[in-house]
């Protein structure tokens, strides 16, 4: 396996995605299927992508402290939209969740 590709790998899921060290976590997510998170601006300035890294390193651009505070980032929190892939990762998926539209008369979803 060349270097530059790693695993990502989110907790709850059986299968792991491959990642470019060159691509954010949040494009690596959508390519390989783990489309969890909505589509937000993909600079660090919504939040919606926040995953904590519980085992790999990553290395990030800088993010908010409005979303990532000091002390989330020391215990492992980053936005996946400013996070590179150094090694193999395994992640939870904090952020919001993206809604999948669905047809319901009795509630009225569309």
């Amino acid at each position: 396996m060349n270097s530059s590709i790693f695993q990502l790998k989110m907790l709850g899921l059986d299968n792991s995605v491959n990642a470019n060290i060159n691509e954010h976590i949040l494009n690596s997510m959508a390519k390989g299927g783990i489309e969890i998170a909505p589509n937000g601006c993909h600079g660090g300035g919504c939040g919606v992508c926040k995953i904590k890294i519980l085992k790999g390193d990553v290395e990030t651009l800088c993010m908010s402290e409005k979303h990532i505070s000091p002390v989330e980032r020391e215990q492992g929190f980053v936005l996946a939209c400013r996070a590179y892939p150094k090694t193999d990762i395994e992640f939870e998926f904090i952020g919001k969740v993206k809604c999948k539209k669905t047809k319901d008369k009795k509630f009225g979803l569309v």
